[in-house]
């Protein structure tokens, strides 16, 4: 935590007194912390108090005085290198799952580049209504973190969960993301994400439902743990925020192809997680194919396998990783393609789990290793999901028997 830039976000709650031991820790941990306040939060403990803790002035409103000088939010979100909102109410977060910025607070998360952490507290019921786990899983999806609450006596005196997690596990929280933000240091990885198109003629391809969302949750998750990521992307309408990610902007299969294999050989780890077309037409006509009674044959040929290829030329010192998007017989199909094409271990994922697969913003893993390892995730969005697949590579690397010094 030592050198770390925090900004600390306070709401209206009664756990707003447990933000001050918040503060405490991370003074003590060597952090650097910028409170905000709104003005509910100030209802319940003074900025005085906070800004005596943190050794800043507390920021709540846009303008420092009627001299016109103002606090930039723009600034802010540059400076900090986690913000964490804590404690965070109901109302600020169906605020932040809407992108409604009626306060300085606010305005600050949405322009914040930094991991955001949201320490929920509320009484058990608000936490439980429909309309508040609805803002949670959407903040979820845009990938902020969401520290769940605690079980136990609440200010209303009912008994449930809704408790602000206490001050020492969220500090603990931020040291163990910290902690691996650099565990990919030095390493060069490629990853390949989104569809292909395969062209029939000027107007019209086949294609596929990828979105590109895993394949680019996971190039943010690399780069932030410090590797320099290398993103084969097919057309998606994404872009990458990080910037140790170098985009390869490709089109059909074959360019996928060709960009992967000619930079694998540089790369310490692989990911391969597009969804390549399996086929692509036999000739594409020069111009558009007009509309006849007859019915119209459409001859398709296999598109070259990349996932075999790279498998076939990986060397010792090199991790290659798959997925596996399966309807039927999915364990085994799994398993069957990890073998085939040489990997080192293999994501699947089930069109029979809801929530998961192409466009949605969550998805369910199952991550089996090539000596029959199986690890089971739940639902999770694809941003944590990504990090569940990362933190999976770096311990299946530290507890291969030959642990190979070069990786």
């Amino acid at each position: 935590m030592k050198g770390k830039k925090i900004i600390v976000g306070i709401t209206g709650s009664i756990a707003a007194y447990k933000s001050a031991y918040l503060i405490r820790l991370l003074i003590k941990q060597g952090a650097e912390v910028q409170v905000l306040i709104t003005a509910a939060g100030k209802e319940f403990i003074t900025p005085v108090t906070l800004s005596a803790l943190s050794g800043k002035p507390v920021l709540s409103e846009f303008f420092r005085d009627e001299s016109g000088m103002w606090n930039s939010h723009v600034e802010l979100g540059l400076w900090g290198d986690a913000m964490v909102i804590a404690p965070a109410s109901a109302n600020t977060m169906a605020k932040m799952a809407n992108g409604i910025c009626d306060n300085y607070l606010l305005t600050a998360y949405l322009s914040c580049r930094c991991p955001v952490f949201v320490a929920p507290a509320m009484d058990f019921d608000m936490y439980l209504h429909p309309a508040t786990q609805r803002n949670i899983a959407t903040l979820r999806s845009f990938g902020n973190y969401v520290i769940e609450p605690g079980e136990g006596e609440l200010a209303s005196g009912l008994q449930g969960k809704g408790r602000m997690e206490e001050p020492e596990k969220i500090v603990a929280v931020l040291n163990n993301f910290f902690a691996t933000r650099e565990d990919l240091s030095k390493k060069k990885i490629l990853i390949t994400a989104g569809p292909t198109y395969e062209k029939i003629d000027p107007v019209r391809f086949i294609g596929n439902y990828s979105s590109g969302k895993m394949g680019y949750a996971l190039a943010e998750e690399c780069a932030g743990r410090g590797a320099e990521v290398t993103l084969v992307s097919g057309p998606v309408t994404l872009k990458a925020g990080h910037p140790r990610i170098k985009i390869v902007p490709v089109e059909s299969a074959q360019e996928m192809y060709e960009a992967s294999t000619n930079l694998f050989k540089e790369m310490n780890i692989a990911i391969l997680c597009a969804a390549v077309a399996d086929f692509t037409p036999g000739q594409v006509a020069s111009s558009k194919i007009k509309r006849k009674k007859e019915d119209m044959i459409l001859h398709l040929k296999p598109t070259r396998d990349i996932a075999a290829s790279l498998g076939g030329l990986k060397k010792e010192n090199q991790r290659l990783i798959g997925f596996a998007l399966e309807t039927d017989d999915e364990e085994l199909n799994a398993i069957s393609k990890m073998e085939r094409k040489n990997l080192d271990f293999i994501v699947l994922n089930s069109l029979r789990n809801p929530g998961a697969g192409f466009r949605s913003d969550t998805n369910q893993i199952t991550i089996i290793d090539k000596s029959g390892k199986k690890t089971d995730f739940p639902l999770k969005s694809k941003q944590e999901a990504a990090k569940d697949i990362v933190d999976y590579l770096v311990q299946y690397e530290i507890s291969r028997p030959e642990n190979d010094k070069n990786f």
